[in-house]
């Protein structure tokens, strides 16, 4: 049984607020920003690796770190790039990730055939011929079980 307290108090219950992970990007899904600087650093802890990182000061003045995915870039001082949400988490600090194929960050060299669209890869010659080879296996395959 609930006291007089308890009762009244039902009333006044609020909802949790949530903390805003992507503060700088001001509520949009991207921002267009310029690399102050860009570098390599290290991981935390267990991992060990060489990740490429850039300072970008947004459109908005707000300076962040951004971690630029993918195999290579080209990016330099002074290039321009757009910046989308998403923490690397073994990088202290790097709640940002970088848009390939827009902007001044290039497409990647290397021929990709998964998750092409989360690094500005089109759909190539090469990618079309690999798919056109597999189909032409898998019809082989049930050819022989028949």
């Amino acid at each position: 049984m609930p006291t007089n307290t308890q009762l009244i108090s039902i009333n006044c219950r609020t909802t949790k607020h949530t903390k805003d992970r992507k503060k700088a990007l001001n509520k949009c899904p991207q921002k267009k920003g310029i690399c102050n600087r860009v570098f390599i650093t290290t991981p935390k802890k267990p991992n060990s690796a060489k990740r490429k990182v850039t300072k970008v000061i947004l459109s908005n003045g707000i300076r962040v770190i951004a971690y630029i995915d993918g195999i290579g870039h080209s990016l330099q001082k002074h290039g321009t790039v757009l910046v989308r949400g998403g923490r690397r988490k073994d990088l202290p600090g790097v709640r940002y990730r970088t848009i390939r194929g827009k902007f001044d960050l290039n497409v990647e060299s290397a021929e990709r055939a998964s998750a092409r669209s989360k690094y500005g890869q089109g759909f190539s010659n090469l990618i079309r011929q690999s798919l056109l080879n597999r189909k032409a296996e898998i019809l082989e395959r049930r050819k022989n079980n028949q």
